[in-house]
């Protein structure tokens, strides 16, 4: 089985072209959006705006469906790549598609081959993962 890590400081973390190419192979219709700005340049985190390739966009977010209206997301639509199980076999097709480009801003994405049959734990520290078998402890 493949299982895709993070080898660096920083943190398990896919970019918005990966996230999108993600979404394109799973069937899923995403809409990203960033938090918008005032007019001195602070981030407001409760007013959203379409992402469009801005690159001093702070935070991606991905809902399933569009803006309402006022600008907003139903909170039952938010999507994160942080609830794709590590093995799952699209991600790990993103992945080795596409190299370095599928690394967020502080990730070293990989990918590491273990036994099937293995039930795995990944352990971080700081970032940077290791993948260990699960086995008992008190």
């Amino acid at each position: 089985m493949k299982v895709a890590i993070n080898k660096c400081w920083g943190g398990f973390g896919l970019s918005h072209k990966a996230i999108m190419r993600y979404a394109e192979l799973a069937g899923l219709k995403l809409y990203p959006f960033i938090d918008t700005r005032d007019k001195d340049g602070r981030i407001n985190f409760h007013k959203f705006a379409p992402y469009t390739g801005q690159k001093d966009a702070f935070i991606i977010h991905y809902s399933t469906q569009p803006l309402n209206s006022e600008g907003k997301y139903e909170e039952d639509t938010y999507w994160s790549y942080r609830e794709i199980e590590r093995n799952d076999p699209i991600l790990i097709q993103v992945i080795e598609e596409m190299g370095d480009e599928a690394n967020g801003e502080h990730a070293k994405l990989v990918i590491r081959e273990i036994p099937d049959d293995v039930k795995y734990e990944i352990d971080e520290y700081d970032g940077q993962e290791s993948i260990h078998e699960v086995h008992r402890s008190w």
